[in-house]
This record gives structure tokens, sequence and C-alpha cells, in this order.
């Protein structure tokens, strides 16, 4: 080699040295498998450079990375909202979900604006990387509807709203990311991150954000480990999993395949609420069949506060979505009749209409991340306005029932 090409060789050496020194790396030997684990940052760049750089100094036979099949292909192909099936998500109840995911991304393009660096980087890296070297990639991460479900599940009412407040502020907050932030960012996760002090002062929600996921991507690691011959694994992951993981490595026993199964379990909904619902409705069904005791006209105007109530609250919501007036009817009409139809919600019916009458443009999916990254963006793009129809509209419709309810019973007293 002659001087200019070994001075060259060893500048990228050093290059790629000086990268890695700052960065959290864990070696873990299990079996005959070494896990070189390395920590990396949502919100730095150089986080993607410690990843080309590791791939780049050392070998490996496989890469797994701290994503789930849905955001792996979210990263292989950005094009996938252009097969969301409106229809489908509003049909099966995932409304929630969808928009949880779109919160969710709406707080990474956040980050991204601020700090000039693509969403996911470090993970497009290492995928990239992986496919460059013809390795293959492990993807070890739980379902992010998945995570928030039993996260959910977890905590009690209170702490609940603080996560659906969590992911509305992420939405509607347009705030730069403090230096004291950005240093938590920097040491944890991206979920974690969402939900700030809250995540870190409630156990049960830390456990299902952060302990669960570090058990779940050991347990899927092992898993992968025992159908494959690699022998070093490089596994990118965000710092704030690092030590957790490390333990996990080092003192998991269990058979990994029926823990992968039960930390992927979503727990049943509580039956409470379906209870409560039922008891409200008979409750106002009685009082307005003891309304018509009193007279036909008593149990007409009772029939018609129901009506009043539940309809105009449910169109209240459709008309704060900035729905279709025909959408705003259809929430107006299907609302009294909820009691009639069990298990389809007067928001399935508006929201329905919504999407036939201003059906999705091709814009509308091309600019749909970055549209709800504004709050102001969840209105001007069709897909999300449609998902807030539904959300509002359910809202609406049990604010009129329980306003109903009130005003039919304190009639009768």
């Amino acid at each position: 080699m002659n001087a200019p090409a070994a001075a060259s060789a060893g500048s990228v050496a050093a290059n790629v040295d000086e990268v890695l020194e700052s960065q959290p790396i864990a070696r873990v030997q299990r079996g005959a498998i070494e896990y070189v684990l390395l920590g990396t940052a949502h919100v730095s760049r150089v986080s993607a450079d410690a990843v080309r750089a590791m791939l780049e100094r050392e070998s490996f036979d496989a890469v797994a990375v701290e994503l789930c099949e849905p955001r792996y292909q979210s990263i292989r192909d950005p094009e996938a909202f252009r097969r969301l099936d409106l229809f489908q998500v509003i049909r099966q109840g995932k409304v929630g979900l969808v928009a949880a995911n779109l919160a969710l991304s709406a707080f990474q393009r956040r980050l991204a604006e601020q700090f000039g660096i693509e969403p996911g980087a470090e993970m497009k890296a290492a995928i990239d990387g992986a496919d460059v070297r013809g390795l293959p990639i492990w993807l070890i991460d739980r379902e992010i509807g998945v995570t928030l479900k039993r996260a959910y599940h977890s905590v009690g009412f209170l702490d609940r709203m603080s996560i659906v407040g969590g992911l509305g502020a992420s939405v509607l907050t347009r705030d730069d990311v403090s230096e004291d932030e950005i240093e938590k960012l920097k040491e944890g996760d991206l979920l974690g991150s969402m939900f700030n002090e809250f995540a870190r002062e409630s156990p049960q929600l830390y456990d299902a954000l952060i302990g669960e996921r570090d058990r779940y991507m050991v347990a899927r690691l092992r898993e992968q480990a025992s159908a494959s011959s690699a022998r070093r694994v490089l596994v990118v992951i965000g710092a704030g999993h690092l030590a957790g993981m490390q333990r996990e490595l080092a003192s998991q026993n269990e058979i990994p395949r029926p823990l992968v199964e039960k930390l992927a379990k979503v727990p049943p909904p509580a039956r409470w609420p379906k209870w409560l619902a039922i008891g409200v409705f008979v409750v106002i069904a009685g009082a307005i069949g003891f309304a018509f005791t009193r007279g036909t006209r008593t149990g007409a105007d009772a029939l018609l506060a129901w009506t009043l109530f539940t309809g105009g609250f449910a169109a209240i919501g459709a008309i704060a979505a900035f729905a279709h007036p025909l959408s705003v009817i259809a929430a107006f009409l299907a609302a009294p009749l909820k009691p009639f139809r069990p298990g389809v919600p007067a928001s399935a019916f508006s929201a329905g209409v919504e999407a036939w009458l201003r059906k999705p443009r091709v814009a509308d999916f091309d600019t749909l991340r970055d549209d709800v990254a504004h709050w102001s963006g969840w209105w001007k793009n069709r897909i999300a306005r449609t998902l807030l129809n539904f959300m509002f509209v359910t809202l609406g419709t049990l604010i009129g029932e329980y306003v109903a309810g009130f005003h039919i019973i304190r009639n009768l007293l």
C-alpha cells in the first residue's frame, strides 16, 4: 500500500474509533453467541454514524433492531400509508390505535424539525448496513399498539388520562424540546420520552414502556438465535434499554416463545365500563318508561330529550372535526339509536360517511406524516380528519347520554 493510501486508511480507522468512543456499548456473551449492544439516541445524528462505524469496524452474523414489523415496513416502504383502508380501520375499531401511531409520528417529526435529522435514522442506518453486507435483520421490539394497550391497562383511571394527555400533547404542542428534555431523550426511550416525568414516576407505566420491552426484546433475541447459526450479533437499541437488556441477557432463563407470547398478550378490557354503560342505559330507559306512566306528553318529552341531547352532542363532535354536513347528520341520527345496535358506535356511521364523501386524495397520503406533526394539520388532512371525526363523535355521544339521563331524571323528581 502506498503512503497516501495508508494515511487515508488510518484516517478512516481513527474516525471510526472517534465516533464510537463516546457511545454506550455493552458486550454480553451468552453461550456461544456474543451480543454487542449499541445504545442510540433518537435525536442524535451521531447515533446513526455510530451504527455505520460499528458495522465498518467489526464483523457480525446478524443485526437486531429495536423495531416491530409495522415500523420496519414503514422504514422500508415510506409509502405504506397509501394503502391505508379507512373503512377497514373504522370497521375493525382500530381508529384509536392508528391515531396513537400518528401521535407518535408527530412527536418524531417535531424532534426531526428541531434537530434536522430523519426520524429513525439510526435504525435505517442499521437496516441499510445489514443489507449491504447481506446480513439477516432481526426485528425484536414489541408492536407499539400492544405496548400502549398494556401500559393503559396497567394503571388507574387518572393515570390513563395522563397517557391520553401525553399522546394529545405530542400533537398539540409546538414548543421546542428543552435542554433538560434533550439530555433525557439521549439517555432514554422514544415512547418513555412522550410521557416525560409521568413515565418515570409511575412504576407500572415505566415497566410497560421500558421494563417489559427489555424482557421481550431479550426473549426475541434468544428465539432468533436458537433458529440461527449466528455467533456475533449487533443489537441496535435506544440507550434507555441498554442496562435492562444487559441484565436480562445475563439472567433470563425462561423459554423464549412462551415469554414472548405472554408479553405480547393484550389484557382483556375491564368489565366495569361495559356494565356501567348498561346500568346507565337501564336507568335512563326505566326513567323514560316511568315518564310515560305519568302521561303521554311527559313520556314524549323524555324521549325527545334523549334524542336531542345524544344526537346533539354527537353532532357537535362531528362539527368540531369539521365534518361534512351529511356526516354531522349521520352522527345526529345514529347516536340516539346506540342502545339498539350495541358494538356499532354512532362514530362509525359518521366517520364512514365522512370517508365516503371525502375520499382521501393521493396528496393526503403523501403529506399525512407531515400534517399530523402540526395540530392544525389534523383538520386539513382528510385521513386525519376522519379519525378526529370518529373520536369526537364518540366523546360527544358519551357526554350526551349522561346529560340526557341527568335531564330526564331531574324532571321526574
